[in-house]
């Protein structure tokens, strides 16, 4: 954002009653049973220290909190915050004294000046509950009235404590008894605990042989794709949103039919770069049932064959987040730590990569009487890793879609097992009610460093076509999930060495498929010559276009299914979830989408040029567009990238600005109103945003003058669509405008879908009518009800045909004939719930076709339009 509103008066100090009028995030029994209830096994501890160790989150207040952060630190070197600490385990009484601690100095605080919403705490509840979304932060008094400032523009709560001593002692003063509760040097609180001493028992581990000859392949298959940690997971991941920002570059959706099978997640670092940041997990707790250590080496592989798909200068680039989770003081659980933790010590020295920050919950284990007999239940050792790498570029990214429009390709095997095919710990031990057996392991960490490193070449250079690694189900699983991506079949030949077909196509041991080019195999196999891996390269079989996944073993066809039955069955366990949590009949429109065997998936069909610059206005000047936003909103900074991008100079808006007086609107000649979570994203948020305007005097008749010139634009998306809508008796020609309501689905839908653009009057959308172009939807309530006959729809949901649709989830929302966007009989207002402010860009889509040859998306025209309409005006 440019900086600050026009108009914005200089920040004040606020007298004691400004301050008294706030409300503040307050103390409450949150957190208190602390170490106590939480290292205890459930069922040990009373109901009260359960209640009280309970967390309770406020994502809109964290919101509010990094708004006041960020404003902060945009000031450089005036930056009011010395230093900060956020309020985690023990409340202020951990992050206080870790506070003035770093800063060498001491601190006398008033604990009466805490927020407290229960005024029976005791002086040691006020000062050490768990409250959420709080930090600690050391500001100079004479760069208070700023911060004051920037914490009532955000309505986010604030306290001031106490001041800095030079003394290194911690004093706490409780004015309503008189008392000091806390005066001590900070040395004795802060010193070093003794270490911890544990006596354990060693354990033996159980490596009984599963026998597979008699098992049912055509069964196992089917059980496998039933299994919930191998079958599809839309249904958890269209509900959170994937696109705030407008960095994500990929998120888990994968190829025109958005399947759920990326291997990482990617993030730009900024809007205009095309460096950025990579994520992937890795775990194989199942694994840890049998063999604990080989369970740890395993999940620090499997990240880093995930994260293989991000194009990453080096492996040790690469650090990892370990979240631990055991059962201490329970049998053998111990020692299953240790021995974990000492084999990940010594792996991650072996690859060069650290571990810089973790967590761990030690308690995992449960005990109950029923009916006078004492039940336990203890769940296995597990390592929970989170791989993060800077990435060189995000467009250098590998996913499962197979490439079908490339003549003469193959699949490769690069089997970090060395063909060992151990299945242990498998999906497929598992669905047959078995725990036991040899696990897969990194039995040579040497060659993930030569993995890693081919496959980075691979990707630089173009070799790669797709990727996917091996994990959950084994190879069939990967296989499969490359296919599903594609909609297209596979034939697969499984060489002589192929005995046992279970344990080849269900082991769960490190390594990934690729596809190449026929031609580039010798180029693939010299890559990995060096290294007894290229002994372990097999390929696999080709692509067909019968949509068959047919497997042969010498010649003699042993598995061959149609990949449209596969995806049913592996999308199958999760439509049954949806259907206990969602809209039933949405949930039965989503799986019955794969019986469409000519969907063509999203496609790009644009009737206009997409222009690559607005054309010079003679002026030279900026026309000023206010990015409009209210508490909670969180869709600000991509909304005013897309402006910039156009040629406008963006103001950062707040309601408060307005309704305080600190901003008139006439200095503008353009509004955007952004989405996100206004009022914590409650039923009818929009709603109560235009309430904001209309109920107040001020803000009412700022808005309605804004409204009235003819030299004005404005945009509201998503929350600010709603928003917009409400206030439709204030717009001209917005009478028709419709009231926004709950998703048919019930639930909040994140997705990359395809709307028409409709001929209208809009401004914003001339030119493009006509054109089928995906966007990205992010909302709860998009449902359209109708209060008068709609006037002119500007843009509308369609199937993947080009067909308007009020199938979901085509139509995410349920609006009668798809209708998603409407604009003023004038055209110079539009509202939509898609947001094209998170998809201007091309790196910004999940999928898009070949021949984008541009930075830009089509939706950039939209903006430019804008830009455009002005300069005509001038």
């Amino acid at each position: 954002l440019a900086g600050r509103p026009p108009g914005l008066s200089d920040p004040v100090v606020l007298d004691d009653e400004q301050q008294a009028r706030r409300t503040p995030l307050e103390a409450m029994l949150i957190g208190l049973g602390g170490g106590a209830a939480s290292s205890m096994a459930a069922g040990q501890s009373d109901a009260m220290l359960d209640f009280a160790s309970v967390q309770r989150d406020n994502p809109e207040m964290e919101r509010r909190c990094q708004e006041v952060i960020d404003a902060c630190w945009a000031l450089g070197e005036k930056n009011p915050v010395l230093s900060i600490h956020d309020v985690g385990a023990g409340g202020l009484s951990n992050a206080m004294p870790e506070l003035v601690s770093a800063g060498h100095c001491g601190a006398s605080l008033a604990l009466r000046k805490i927020p407290n919403a229960e005024p029976g705490l005791s002086p040691m509840q006020i000062w050490c509950n768990e409250a959420q979304e709080r930090y600690v932060l050391a500001i100079s008094p004479d760069d208070l009235p700023v911060f004051i400032k920037f914490c009532e523009r955000e309505r986010a709560p604030y306290a001031v404590l106490g001041n800095a001593t030079d003394s290194e002692q911690l004093v706490l003063n409780d004015e309503l008894f008189n008392t000091r509760p806390i005066d001590m040097p900070l040395s004795i609180l802060l010193g070093k605990l003794p270490r911890m001493q544990r006596s354990v028992e060693s354990y033996r581990r159980d490596v009984r042989s599963f026998a597979t000859g008699k098992l049912d392949l055509e069964e196992t298959i089917r059980r496998v794709l039933h299994l919930p940690s191998v079958a599809d997971k839309r249904y958890l991941i269209t509900i959170g949103d994937r696109s705030i920002s407008g960095l994500v570059a990929r998120d888990q959706m994968v190829g025109p039919w958005q399947t759920p099978v990326a291997d990482c997640a990617i993030t730009s670092s900024s809007i205009d770069s095309y460096v950025g940041e990579a994520m992937a997990i890795g775990e194989r707790t199942p694994v840890a049932l049998i063999n604990p250590p080989a369970s740890g080496r395993m999940a620090i592989g499997e990240s880093i064959t995930n994260l293989a798909a991000a194009r990453i200068m080096a492996l040790t680039d690469i650090s990892l987040s370990a979240n631990w989770m055991a059962a201490c003081g329970v049998n053998e659980e111990d020692a299953k730590l240790y021995s974990t933790v000492d084999a990940v010590s010594d792996l991650c020295q072996e690859l060069g990569i650290c571990i810089p920050v973790g967590k761990d919950s030690l308690s995992m284990n449960t005990v109950w009487e029923d009916h006078g007999q004492q039940k336990q239940v203890t769940a296995p050792l597990s390592l929970i890793v989170s791989a993060f790498a800077p990435v060189v570029d995000i467009r250098l990214q590998l996913t499962p879609q197979l490439r079908t429009d490339v003549d003469e390709t193959i699949l490769l095997l690069i089997d970090l097992g060395y063909g060992k095919n151990r299945i242990g710990g498998s999906a497929l031990t598992q669905v047959y009610n078995h725990s036991s057996g040899e696990t897969p392991d990194l039995d040579h960490p040497e060659d993930m460093q030569v993995f890693f490193r081919a496959i980075q070449v691979m990707n630089e250079t173009g070799l790669i076509l797709a990727y996917h690694d091996r994990s959950d189900g084994g190879l069939f699983v990967t296989l499969c999930e490359m296919a599903f991506s594609s909609r297209c079949g596979l034939d697969i030949m499984l060489g002589s060495q192929v005995n046992d077909f279970h344990s080849f196509l269900f082991n769960e041991e490190l390594g990934a498929v690729i596809q190449i080019r026929n031609d580039d195999i010798e180029t693939v196999r010299k890559i990995f010559s060096d290294s007894p891996l290229h002994q372990h390269i097999q390929v696999l079989g080709s692509l067909n276009q019968n949509r068959k996944l047919n497997i042969y073993h010498h010649d003699q066809l042993i598995v061959t299914e149609d990949v449209s039955k596969l995806h049913r069955l592996w999308s199958e366990t999760s439509y049954h979830m949806q259907t206990l949590r969602d809209n039933p009949e949405c949930a039965l429109q989503e799986y019955d989408r794969w019986l469409d065997q000519d969907d063509p998936g999203l496609f790009v069909d644009s009737r206009f040029e997409v222009q690559q610059s607005s054309p010079v206005v003679t002026t030279g000047s900026k026309p000023c567009v206010a990015i409009l936003r209210e508490q909670g909103v969180n869709g600000q900074l991509e909304m005013a990238a897309a402006f910039q991008r156009a040629g406008f100079q963006c103001f950062d808006v707040h309601m408060n600005d307005i309704i305080n007086g600190d901003v008139t609107l006439d200095s503008f000649q353009g509004m955007a109103a952004c989405g996100g979570f206004s009022y914590g994203d409650v039923l009818g948020a929009g709603g109560g945003w235009a309430k904001s305007i209309l109920y107040n005097e001020r803000a009412r008749d700022e808005f309605q003058a804004f409204f009235s010139r003819t030299d004005t634009f404005g945009l509201g998306v998503c929350n600010g669509c709603q928003m917009f809508s409400g206030l439709r008796e204030l717009i001209p020609g917005a009478t028709h405008w419709p009231d926004f309501v709950r998703n048919k689905s019930e639930q909040f839908e994140s997705r990359l879908i395809m709307v028409e653009v409709l001929e209208s009057p809009s401004i914003l959308l001339a030119g493009m009518e006509g054109s089928n172009i995906p966007i990205v939807v992010a909302h709860g309530e998009g449902r359209v009800i109708h209060q008068a006959h709609p006037g002119p729809v500007c843009l509308r949901y369609t199937d993947n045909h080009g067909k308007p649709t009020e199938i979901y989830p085509y139509n995410p929302n349920g609006s009668t004939a798809g209708a998603t966007g409407y604009t003023t009989t004038d055209g110079r207002f539009t509202i939509m719930m898609p947001h094209p402010e998170r998809c201007f860009l091309r790196k910004q889509f999940s999928w898009f076709p070949a021949d984008w040859l541009h930075a830009d998306s089509p939706w950039m025209q939209l903006f430019r339009n804008a830009r455009n309409w002005l300069g005509r005006l001038i």
